[in-house]
């Protein structure tokens, strides 16, 4: 192995640090200001019109305004197109909102209406969390049947559980985030959509630091005896140029499709971009420095 290389895993203090920069404002705004979720998951109804005038949010907003709906939001997808996201409300509300903006914006076409119920959106919930849950659990035995023969005294179930404590920064980043920008951005919302997302960002996570744990297997195999620490690190030099590389390339896909794509795709592609990013980081700088340290400790306490 090369006697001088980046220290990367060495410096795990640093990078832990600024993981928790990254992740605790998001954190902070969650559990004060809480997070805006869409009709998937709070219930309500959603109204696509197109129109022939250009609009605009605030336009909108102040037509709608002495009806009083409830948990009102406006979403623009297009300079004549705009979707009305509301509480769930009757037929005679339903009939009121089309003819105010089909007299403002002569012309105005409802395109479609989606009502989602309560019970059907704390269903929307459940399987939501359960998906995440389950993904999680997979990822962490396929790994530890993966690695299962790694040399010892490594334990294939520890590069299993690193992994996803690694996810888990990067879903803490991605949902805090959404959290502060929601804030100030109509299209930060979580839906079924943000959920995909966050599947989405795991199965790219993974695959990135399956990458550098299977570079370590193989120098651990090719020198058993040398101090574990160094190996890792060597490992994920080795690798942090493919890890880069590929993410790269993906996140010039995404940032097009996040600049020039429709409006109604805007909150998805944002949250692979955010998680994407994340992800990448957490894969070469987080997962790694977990697994020696849990190692390290391991080792230590069969020492004593």
């Amino acid at each position: 192995m090369p006697d001088k290389i980046p220290q990367i895993v060495q410096k795990k203090w640093l990078w832990f640090s600024l993981s928790a920069i990254l992740i605790i404002p998001g954190i902070i705004v969650l559990f004060t200001s809480g997070i805006k979720v869409g009709i998937d998951f709070k219930g309500g109804a959603e109204i696509t019109y197109v129109t022939n005038k250009p609009v605009t949010v605030n336009g909108v907003e102040n037509l709608l305004k002495p009806l009083g709906l409830k948990d009102e939001t406006i979403q623009l997808s297009g300079n004549k197109e705009y979707i009305v996201h509301t509480d769930t409300i009757n037929q005679s509300q339903h009939d009121q909102i089309k003819n105010i903006l089909t007299k403002a914006y002569g012309g105005s076409t409802e395109t479609s209406y989606t009502e989602v119920g309560p019970s059907v959106s704390s269903d929307q919930t459940t399987k939501a969390i359960e998906s995440v849950i389950a993904a999680s659990i997979a990822i962490i035995l396929y790994i530890a049947w993966a690695f299962r023969k790694v040399p010892k005294p490594a334990s294939s179930w520890r590069f299993g559980f690193s992994a996803i404590a690694a996810l888990g920064h990067d879903l803490l980043f991605v949902v805090g985030m959404f959290a502060i920008l929601g804030k100030f951005l109509s299209y930060v919302q979580v839906d079924s959509l943000f959920v995909t997302a966050l599947l989405t960002v795991m199965g790219f996570s993974v695959h990135d630091t399956i990458v550098v744990f299977d570079r370590i297997r193989e120098n651990l195999r090719l020198n058993p005896g040398g101090d574990f620490e160094e190996t890792a690190n060597v490992s994920v030099v080795q690798t942090l140029a493919r890890s880069l590389n590929t993410s790269l390339t993906v996140l010039l896909v995404l940032l097009t499709l996040f600049l020039l794509g429709g409006e109604s795709t805007k909150g998805f592609v944002l949250a692979l971009l955010l998680g994407i990013t994340v992800g990448t980081y957490s894969s070469i700088f987080n997962a790694t420095p977990i697994l020696v340290l849990w190692e390290k400790h391991s080792r230590l306490k069969k020492v004593r």
